[in-house]
Parts: C-alpha cells; structure tokens; sequence
C-alpha cells in the first residue's frame, strides 16, 4: 500500500476512506491516533493519512479531485426570491429546494 493523502484530522480520513471504500476501492487510515505524540515528533508527521493499493492510486485520485469539485449554482427562490450562491441546494432564508434545472 502507498499514502494516497496526508488529511488534517482524523474525521476528514475517515470521511475519504469511506467513500473510497464504498467506491470499490481497498484503502485504510494510518496514523489514525498519533496526534497525541505531536509534541514528541513534528506535527506534520502526526496528521493521519489515507493509504491505497498500488493497483487502486490513480481511481482513488481521481475519485479524490472529483470530490473536491463542488458544484457550483447560482439561483433565485421560487418562493422569497433570494438569490442563493454556491452548492446549496435549499434556500437558506425560507428552506425552498431549488428548482430543477
């Protein structure tokens, strides 16, 4: 196995080994409990970290980047007519769902 990402917590980890499992690919999280020693070592070298098959690296990147691409919409409230940005998909004033494109 080789480190895929090095995560800036332990629910982050956990979180992208999830959904890198759930998507086929066999992955597990190191360094799961170290922070605890950051002191004692530095602490970059205590963040955990997600490790891959060999065989698996290059989907597991890719699953990775499309991950990070979070979509983004801008739309009007069909009920309050609030402009709402980003990837939400609920108005953040009345709770509308935003509409179908």
């Amino acid at each position: 196995m080789r480190r895929l990402i090095q995560a800036p917590n332990l629910a982050l980890a956990t979180l992208w080994a999830d959904q890198l499992a759930a998507a086929g690919v066999a992955c597990s999280v190191q360094r799961a409990y170290a922070s605890g020693i950051a002191g004692e070592i530095p602490p970059d070298q205590s963040l955990p970290e997600v490790w891959v098959t060999e065989t698996d690296r290059a989907r597991a990147e890719a699953l990775l980047a499309e991950w990070r691409r979070t979509p983004e919409h801008t739309w009007a409230c069909p009920r309050c007519h609030e402009i709402v940005e980003g990837p939400f998909e609920q108005c953040w004033n009345c709770g509308a769902e935003r509409p179908a494109a």
